[in-house]
C-alpha cells in the first residue's frame, strides 16, 4: 500500500487509527514476553545507517519507526515521511528494518521504536553521525636543530566529531606531548598537540609522525625529518706503513672527519712542536718521508664546521730499522704506542732465583757422588775382611782369591 504524491489525509489518518482501534478492543490484557529491542548507531557522514526495530514472540502487534521530532518514518511497511534516502530493508512479524543513505549531521538524534500492545512499548535508537578530522598537519619551530638543544613541534587535526586524539612517534619510540581541545561549531573540535624534546646527533633524519586516532578513519598520520646539525667526529687512521713505523720509512696518516654541515676545515699540527720540515699536507692527509726518530711526538688533526671543532692525536714513536723485542702490533690512539721501558728490577728478581736455584742443585749433587765414591772403595777392599794377615788381604784385594770372576764395580 503506497500514498500518493498528493498524500491523502484521510489515507493517512486511516493508517493511524487502524492500531488505535484494534488494541483498544483487543488489548485488555497485557501482551507477556514481547521485548522489543533496538541498538545505537554510529555512522560516518555521507555513509549508510541502517535502524532495526526487534520483537521477540510478538503477537502481530503493529511495529513502527519514528524520526527525532517523532515523525513516522515507517509504519509497518508503508513510508508516510517523504525522504527518499530512508529505505525499508526488512519487514516481519519480528523485525522492521530501515537504511538511511547519505547521512549528515542533521540526522543525529534519537529515533524511536514503537509496538502496539497495551500499553505500548519503545525501544530507542540514537544515531551518532562521526565526522572524520582534516588531515593533520606538522608544523615546526626551527627547521634545522644543533645538537643539545631543544625543537618543538606542533600537530593540528581539524573540524572533526568527536575530538580526535593526537599521538607521537620519533622512529619506533613513542613521545608524549600536550594536547589542546578546541570546540568550533555544531559540536566540531578542532585539536592541537605540543611536542618538545632535546635531539642529539643521532636523531639526524629520523622520522617524526603524529599519529590521528579517531574512530571515523584508520592510519591518518602526517610525517617530518629531523635536521641535526653537530660538530665534527674526528678519527686519524694511518694508510702506510702496515706494520710499527722504523727509521727510513714514508708514513701516510689521513684524518677523517664527519659533521653536520660538512668540515670545511681541517687542519694538522704537531703538539708542543713544528711539524718535520718536508713533511706534506694534501688535504686531509698528513705524508711524512723517511723517518727518524727526531719525528718521535704527538701529531693532532682538527676538523671544524659552523657548529664547533673537534681533534684526534696520533703519537708517533720511530722503531730502529731491524726488529728486536718491540711489540708485534702499534697502536697510537690516545697515547698509546710508545715503547714500554723495561723493568730492571723484575729481570735482577728473576736472575737472583735462577742462581740460587743452581747452587742448590750444586750442592746436592756433591753430596750425592761424594756418597757413592766412599761405596765403591768399599767394595774394593771387601777381600781384607777375611784375610789371617796383611799379605793376604792385600792379595784378596787385588783380585787373587777365587772368587775374583765374580768381582763387581758399580760405578754412578
Amino acid at each position: 500500500m503506497a500514498i500518493t504524491g498528493n498524500g491523502s489525509l484521510a489515507t493517512l489518518l486511516f493508517l493511524f487509527m487502524i492500531p488505535a482501534a484494534l488494541h483498544k478492543g483487543a488489548a485488555q490484557y497485557p501482551v507477556q514476553s514481547q521485548n522489543l529491542v533496538t541498538d545505537n548507531v554510529a555512522v560516518v557522514e555521507g555513509e549508510v545507517a541502517v535502524i532495526s526495530c526487534r520483537v521477540k514472540n510478538n503477537d502481530d502487534s503493529v511495529i513502527q519507526l519514528l524520526n527525532p521530532n517523532r515523525q513516522t518514518i515507517y509504519f509497518r511497511d508503508v513510508r508516510p515521511l517523504k525522504d527518499a534516502r530512508f529505505q525499508l530493508v526488512n519487514f516481519s512479524d519480528n523485525e522492521l528494518r530501515v537504511s538511511l543513505s547519505n547521512v549528515t549531521l542533521s540526522d543525529e538524534g534519537r529515533y524511536v521504536c514503537q509496538l502496539y500492545t497495551d500499553p505500548p512499548q519503545e525501544a530507542y535508537a540514537d544515531i551518532t553521525v562521526l565526522i572524520p578530522p582534516g588531515n593533520p598537519i606538522i608544523e615546526s619551530r626551527e627547521g634545522q636543530v644543533i645538537e643539545g638543544n631543544e625543537t618543538e613541534m606542533t600537530c593540528t587535526a581539524m573540524g572533526s566529531k568527536p575530538a580526535a586524539t593526537i599521538r607521537w612517534m620519533k622512529g619506533d619510540k613513542e613521545l608524549q606531548g600536550k594536547s589542546k581541545v578546541e570546540e568550533m561549531y555544531d559540536t566540531m573540535f578542532t585539536v592541537t598537540s605540543q611536542l618538545t624534546f632535546t635531539v642529539t646527533k643521532e636523531d639526524d633524519g629520523v622520522p617524526v609522525v603524529c599519529i590521528v586516532d579517531h574512530p571515523a578513519v584508520k592510519d591518518v598520520q602526517a610525517q617530518t625529518y629531523l635536521v641535526v646539525h653537530y660538530k665534527p667526529e674526528v678519527k686519524i687512521v694511518v694508510e702506510f706503513p702496515d706494520g710499527l713505523p722504523r727509521e727510513g720509512q714514508n708514513m701516510e696518516l689521513s684524518c677523517q672527519a664527519k659533521g653536520k654541515p660538512h668540515p670545511q676545515q681541517i687542519n694538522w699540527v704537531k703538539v708542543d712542536d713544528d711539524l718535520p720540515s718536508h713533511a706534506l699536507i694534501t688535504g686531509p692527509d698528513l705524508y711524512i718521508e723517511n723517518l727518524n726518530k727526531t719525528y718521535n711526538g704527538t701529531y693532532r688533526c682538527f676538523a671544524a664546521n659552523s657548529v664547533g671543532e673537534s681533534y684526534d692525536d696520533y703519537i708517533l714513536y720511530v722503531y730502529d730499522t731491524t726488529p728486536s723485542t718491540e711489540p708485534a702490533a702499534h697502536d697510537s690512539r690516545a697515547g698509546e704506542g710508545a715503547p714500554r721501558a723495561v723493568d730492571h728490577a723484575v729481570i735482577g728478581g728473576v736472575v737472583a732465583v735462577v742462581v740460587f736455584a743452581m747452587l742448590c742443585l750444586l750442592i746436592i749433587l756433591g753430596r750425592y757422588f761424594a756418597r757413592h765414591k766412599g761405596t765403591y772403595f768399599t767394595h774394593e777392599a771387601k777381600g781384607a775382611d777375611d784375610a789371617a794377615d796383611a799379605d793376604t788381604a792385600i792379595i784378596n784385594a787385588e783380585g787373587g782369591h777365587n772368587n775374583s770372576d765374580e768381582k763387581k764395580e758399580y760405578y754412578i
